[in-house]
């Protein structure tokens, strides 16, 4: 799958650098995957659930999560934000 953009990956863990290596194999399983529905994604990522028309992984054990938007007949993943537990719970990524 394409990835747009990496650059939020990046920015987030250069802030929390704990959550780099979860973020890495993230990256690296979304890249090489070829998803056709969320039910295969479940399959490479188990704790993946859809709110509305996003995508939400628990990253690093629960810690971060990662709000995508995912369009399986194109192929691409839209990372629309790299939150951590509590910025999440505040909701303000559903606006």
């Amino acid at each position: 799958m394409h990835i747009v953009t990496r650059k939020r990956l990046n920015e987030y863990a250069k802030k929390h650098p704990d959550a780099k290596t979860s973020l890495e194999h993230w990256y690296k399983g979304m890249k090489q995957g070829h998803f056709q529905s969320f039910v295969e994604l479940r399959v490479e990522f188990p704790h993946a659930d859809q709110v509305g028309k996003l995508t939400v992984f628990n990253i690093g054990g629960n810690k971060a999560h990662l709000v995508a938007a995912i369009h399986y007949n194109r192929q691409k993943v839209y990372i629309r934000a790299t939150l951590t537990h509590s910025e999440y719970d505040k909701g303000k990524w559903k606006e």
